[in-house]
C-alpha cells in the first residue's frame, strides 16, 4: 500500500519563483519538495493551508562566502560551535546555505576547518555547503588582507592533492590566483570537483582568460584584489567583461561602490553573485579584525570584511543601485546556486526542487525561513 504523502500549502501575498513574481497562488508541498505552485480558488480540500498576508515568498539565499558570525570566526578557531553561530547569522540575512570559508592561515588552521565541516556534518547539522579555502594559492601582489607568510606560489601537485586529500571531502570551494598555478594543479582541482574561483590575482587579460579556459568557472569579490580594468591592460576584470565565468561581488557600498555595481551588473548579468564576505570582531596571533562603522578592517586599516548578510546585499542592490528586484533576488539565490551546481533543487520554488524559502516583508527583511516545508525563526 502507498504511503500517503503529508501535503501543507503557503499562500503569500506574492511568490518569487526564482524567474518571476506571481501573485494568488499558493506554493503546495509534500515530503520537504515543492509539489506544485496552484492559483488560490485551485487548492485541493482538506489541505493545511498557512496565510502570509503582505509577504514575499523567496528561495532561501545561499552565501558561498563567509568567515564567521555572532562573536564567532570560523576562520580563526575552526569549530563546530563557531559553524553553528555562522549558520545562525546567515538565517538572520535570509540565507540557508553558506560555505565556511578562511583566509590564507597555518596548515594547522587548514586542516582544523577541514575536521570540523565534517563533524558538523557527520552530526547532521543543517545549511553548510563546504568548506571555500580562499588560498593559500595566491599572488603577494593582491594578497590584501591575507597573511603574506602563508602565501604559496606555483604549488606543487603532490602538495595540492595532500591538502585535497587530507580534507576528506570537506573542501568544495577553493580562490586562487591563476598566474600562480600550474595547469595540472587547477586540472586537478577541477578533476576533484572542487569549485575554482580566480581571486587575489594580479593576472593579465591572458592569463586569466586562459585560467578560464582550463575551466576555472568563477572569480572571487569582482574588482577586490584583482588586476583592473585598464584601456591598455585589460586585466582580471577586462577578462570578466569579456568573458562567459561568474564572479562574486560584495555589495556594500564600501569594499565595491555602487555605480561600479550597476556596471558590472550590465555587463555580465547572469554571472554576477552576491556574498557577504562577513566576518565578527576578534582579535587573534595572525589575523585582527576591527568593527570601523560599516566595516571590518585590520590592525593597519585594511579593509578586511563586510558587515553585510545577504538580505541587506539584496536591498542595497534594490536601493542604492537600482538593480531590478527580481535579479538581485536571483543573484542571492539562483545563480550561486548555478555555480556550485546545485541549480537542480536550489534557487527556484519550482515542482521538484527543496522547499527551503525565505519570508520577505515590503521592505525586503527577513521574517521566517521555511526550510524543508517547516517554518523556522528567521531571528
Amino acid at each position: 500500500m502507498q504511503k500517503e504523502m503529508n501535503h501543507t500549502a503557503y499562500f503569500p501575498d506574492r511568490i518569487f519563483t526564482g524567474e518571476t513574481f506571481i501573485h494568488q497562488h499558493a506554493v503546495l508541498i509534500a515530503e520537504g519538495k515543492v509539489e506544485a505552485l496552484v492559483p488560490e480558488n485551485a487548492l485541493p480540500e482538506g489541505i493545511a493551508c498557512r496565510r502570509l498576508p503582505g509577504m514575499t515568498l523567496a528561495p532561501a539565499f545561499i552565501d558561498l562566502q563567509i568567515y564567521g558570525g555572532l562573536g564567532q570566526m570560523f576562520s580563526l578557531t575552526p569549530s563546530v560551535e563557531s559553524l553553528d553561530a555562522t549558520y545562525r547569522y546567515c538565517m538572520q540575512g535570509g540565507a540557508a546555505y553558506f560555505m565556511a570559508t578562511v583566509a590564507t592561515n597555518s596548515p594547522k588552521i587548514m586542516q582544523e576547518a577541514m575536521k570540523a565541516v565534517n563533524q558538523y556534518w557527520a552530526e547532521g547539522r543543517p545549511g553548510l555547503l563546504g568548506l571555500h579555502l580562499e588560498g593559500p594559492y595566491l599572488n603577494p601582489a593582491k594578497k590584501g588582507a591575507h597573511l603574506p607568510q602563508y602565501i604559496v606560489q606555483n604549488p606543487s601537485l603532490e602538495a595540492v592533492k595532500a591538502l585535497v586529500e587530507s580534507s576528506a571531502g570537506a573542501l568544495r570551494m577553493i580562490t586562487i590566483a591563476p598566474e600562480c598555478c600550474g595547469e595540472e594543479v587547477i586540472r586537478y582541482l577541477l578533476d576533484q570537483d572542487i569549485v575554482v574561483s580566480a581571486g587575489h590575482s594580479n593576472a593579465t587579460y591572458e592569463e586569466a582568460r586562459a585560467g578560464f579556459a582550463l575551466g576555472i568557472s568563477t572569480a572571487t569579490h569582482l574588482y577586490n584584489a584583482m588586476s583592473p580594468l585598464q584601456h591598455r591592460a585589460p586585466g582580471l576584470v577586462g577578462a570578466l567583461f569579456d568573458g562567459t565565468a561568474y564572479s562574486s561581488l560584495v555589495a556594500d557600498g564600501i569594499h565595491v561602490s555602487f555605480p561600479a555595481i550597476r556596471i558590472a551588473q550590465k555587463i555580465m548579468g547572469p554571472r554576477l553573485f552576491l556574498i557577504t564576505d562577513a566576518v565578527t570582531e576578534a582579535r587573534s596571533d595572525s589575523y585582527t579584525y576591527i568593527l570601523d562603522g560599516d566595516r571590518y578592517v585590520t590592525e593597519n586599516g585594511t579593509l578586511a570584511g563586510s558587515c553585510l548578510t545577504q538580505a541587506k546585499s539584496v536591498q542595497n542592490l534594490v536601493r542604492h543601485v537600482g538593480i531590478a528586484e527580481s535579479d538581485a533576488l536571483r543573484m542571492a539565490s539562483l545563480y550561486p546556486a548555478r555555480v556550485i551546481g546545485r541549480d537542480h533543487d536550489l534557487g527556484m520554488i519550482r515542482e521538484g526542487f527543496r522547499a527551503d524559502w525565505v519570508v520577505l516583508d515590503e521592505q525586503l527583511n527577513p521574517t521566517e525561513m521555511i526550510l524543508e516545508g517547516a517554518p523556522v525563526p528567521a531571528h
